[in-house]
This record gives structure tokens, sequence and C-alpha cells, in this order.
């Protein structure tokens, strides 16, 4: 697996990865939701250069240029329900893009709540054969989600890449993804943090992005 990892130099993108993990400035919902959003658009571009192109001929009112446009049929899919505001940013820029979308959450063991299991339900998802899948969790902790959700994509067919968009990753579910899927996959990232707590959370993290986006949720 291929990482890049965006804040290795510093950008613009640190502003808004810094106020997301900031629990003064997470009490702003919309704030919360729109910074994803932006960095869903900051991946994008990052993400872009990647692809392949093609030069085309455009006609304008005063003559034609050649210009280099990207060639890829491209399926983002986003795991719900904290995939929503990334998938918004990453579709503003690939807005010819197909849209997947399916629910990964965890379903913790009563007796023990350190330990769970990855549950994946509603799944909406176009044909994937030979399409570039752009898979979107802002949260990548122990990376058992990821691997999930891509095995029950697998019936939908064989992406010719696949790119991974987080914003957030923990060392141990980084170092787990990097060991489970092959080198042609991509994994685009905010930042790396080092460790788990004993629940799983990363930590420093920011806490339950589909939370903070949204609300609280009862927890069954």
């Amino acid at each position: 697996m291929k990482i890049h990892n965006l804040t290795e130099k510093p950008s613009i993108l640190n502003t808004f990865i810094s106020e997301l993990r900031d629990a003064s400035i997470q009490k702003d919902r919309m704030r919360f939701r729109k910074n994803i959003e932006r960095i869903g658009e900051i991946f994008s571009y990052e993400l872009s250069k990647s692809l392949a192109f093609e030069r085309k001929v455009v006609t304008t009112p005063l003559g034609n240029h050649a210009s280099e446009l990207p060639q890829n049929n491209i399926v983002i899919c986003s795991i719900l329900r904290a995939g929503l505001p990334l998938h918004i940013g990453l579709l503003n820029y690939f807005d010819r893009a197909d849209s997947a979308f399916i629910s990964a959450y965890r379903k913790h063991n009563q007796d023990q709540p350190s330990t769970f299991k990855i549950k994946v339900e509603y799944l909406a998802c176009p044909n994937l054969n030979g399409k570039t899948l752009i898979l979107a969790d802002p949260m990548l902790a122990t990376g058992q989600s990821i691997i999930s959700v891509l095995k029950a994509l697998e019936p939908y067919g064989m992406p010719e890449e696949i790119h991974l968009v987080s914003i957030i990753g923990a060392l141990p579910g980084v170092t787990y993804i990097s060991e489970q899927l092959p080198q042609n996959v991509h994994l685009w990232i905010g930042a790396i943090d080092k460790e788990l707590n004993n629940r799983s959370y990363i930590v420093p993290g920011l806490g339950d992005a589909g939370d903070l986006s949204f609300g609280e949720k009862l927890q069954q």
C-alpha cells in the first residue's frame, strides 16, 4: 500500500485539522462539518495528480485550446454516517463521479466493551468493474472497518484503482491495512497519531467524528 501523508509538508490543511481536534471549536457543529468538507476538497486536488489524463481540445469563443483532462471513471464510497461531509468535499471536485454508501459500525461485546466486531449493513453501490474507487472514512483507527467494507464491496466488481481517504489515522491501524492490502492501493491521510486507547479510539485524535457532525446516537 502506498501512503500519502499530506501533513508531512505544512499547508493550510493543518489549520482545518487542528480546528477539528480543538474541543472548543468542535462545539460549532456546522464548522466541524465544513472543515471536513474542505479537507475533502484538498484530498481531491492532491489525489487528482495520480489519475490518468488525456489531451482534449476545447473550443473557446476565440479559438481552440488543448487541455490535459482526467479520464478516470470514479466512484466515491462513504462509510455512514461520519463519511458524509468528507463525501461532499470529494464530490465538489469529482462532480461527475458516481456515489456509493455503506453503513459500518462497531458492535461492542457487552461483557467486554473493549472488544467489538464490525457490522456492515446498508449498502448501495454501482458496478465497480474497471472503476477508480475512492473510499472515504474520516477516522482510521484499527483499520477493521476499511477491510470489512472492501470485502463487502467485492460482489460489485473489481476496481482498477482503490484510493482510501482518511483525515486522521492511528499508526496501528495504518500498519494493519498496509499488511492486508496490495501495493497498488493508495492511502491519502491527513495525520497519523501514534496510538489507540483501550477502547480502540485514536489518541489524541478528535473524538467521534459522526457524533460531532450529526449529534450523539443511542447505543444499542
